[in-house]
Order: structure tokens, then sequence, then C-alpha cells
């Protein structure tokens, strides 16, 4: 595998890995960055497809992006990390944790789904539709330059219909002392983060006020949060 990752470094100690979302980039996590670099190594990765990282030729999946995780810290030689991951990044780390029990240290996840069921119907049926239409229109059009555009952005589209149908037994097999936290107004479904956190037995729940974006709108609240777990106090169950 000879992909490159773009990623940004900050701080000294443990390293802390960050993943960001759907069509994100690494500086979604400027207010963790500056905060965590405090006291842990923060290297907030771009992961394929998105920022300045190539999309290479592999399949555009979550559990591709959670193979290149495995290739970044082979490569780096880092034989443990704790991860943070947002969104499609909670679900590469839910994947990476499942396979790869003992490199993951702590594990914060940060509106994660399982699959496209856990969405709120309000976000997950407008992405269906306009995913159909650029189907429609990919085959239809005869413009390459408007046919590689509408691709490159099914990939994006695709990845929230059809990802990560995580299981049971994956969630089963995650090791890791575990934050599960969203916000109040989330886009995903209350329900669907609480099933996540009664799935992974070594786990705390958290809801934080906001929405989807809590963290970059509420980063002070957040990020009190995650310290507060890191630190190995008991988040309380809301």
């Amino acid at each position: 595998m000879n992909l490159k990752h773009h990623y940004i470094k900050k701080g000294k100690g443990e390293p802390l890995i960050l993943l960001h979302g759907n069509n994100e980039d690494s500086s979604y996590f400027d207010s963790q960055i500056q905060e965590f670099s405090k006291n842990y190594q923060v290297i907030a990765l771009d992961t394929r497809g998105h920022g300045k990282t190539g999309r290479g030729k592999t399949p555009f999946t979550i559990r591709q992006f959670a193979e290149d995780l495995k290739h970044f810290m082979d490569k780096k030689r880092i034989k443990k990390a704790h991860i943070l991951g947002f969104s499609d990044g909670a679900n590469i780390a839910m994947c990476f944790a499942g396979k790869y029990p003992d490199m993951v240290d702590r594990l914060i996840l940060y509106s994660g789904n399982l699959n496209s069921d856990g969405v709120h119907p309000v976000v997950q049926i407008p992405v269906e539709i306009e995913h159909k239409i650029r189907k429609f229109l990919y085959k239809y059009l005869p413009f390459k330059g408007i046919r590689k555009f509408i691709k490159r952005r099914g990939e994006f589209l695709s990845l929230m219909i059809n990802q990560p149908n995580i299981t049971l037994d994956e969630l089963h097999r995650i090791k890791a002392f575990t934050l599960v936290i969203a916000g109040t107004c989330d886009m995903i479904k209350e329900s669907h983060t609480r099933f996540i956190h009664k799935h992974i037995k070594n786990s705390r729940l958290i809801f934080i006020k906001g929405d989807h974006f809590v963290s970059k709108k509420n980063p002070g609240a957040f990020n009190a949060a995650v310290r507060k777990f890191m630190k190995g106090k008991n988040a309380k169950v809301l």
C-alpha cells in the first residue's frame, strides 16, 4: 500500500489519533488539536480521498479507511494509540478497534453509527434522493468533467447510504475503555447511540448539548468531557 496520508502532528506524549467525518479533513479538529496537544502527541489525519490525502485506486469504504489507519500506524511505528473518531471517523475507529483491539488504548466514539438506520430520516432521506439523482445524471450526461465530479460526490454519499454495516460481533471485540459521545440534537438517533454504548462492554456514555457538530460549536464542553474520560473518571450516563 503506497497511500501517503496528510496529517497534522502537535504536542508530545502518548499518541492521540483524530479521525474526521465524511467530506471533512483534519482541520475540523482545530479546537481539539490546540487543547489536547498540551498533554498528548495529537495526530489528526486526512483519510483516503479527503483533504490533502490522495484517493488511490482501492475501494472507497470505511473498512478500507480502517486498513489505511493500520498501515499508517505501522509505518509510524505506533504500536498503540488513543483514538478519537467523529461521525465516519467514529465508524472507522469502531472497525479498527474491533479488528485490531490491542492497538487501541482509549477510544472516543463521537456521533458514529453502525448503519444508515442510525441516522434520522430527515437527514438520511435527502441523501438517498440526491444519490439516486446523481446516479441518473452520471449515466446520461455526456460531459466527462461533470461526470467525474458526480462520481466523486457519489462516493461520499455512498458512505452514508451503504456503509459501514458494523456488526455486533465487531463491537463485542472492542477491548478499549470507550467513551460514546453525541449531541443532544444529533443527526444520529439517540436510541442508536445508546445501542452502541450498550454493546461495547467497557464503555461510558454522555450527551452534550448541541447538534452533530458539537465539538466545533461547543468545544469547551466537548473537550472537558473527553479530558475527564481520559483522566480515568467515569463519564456520567445521562
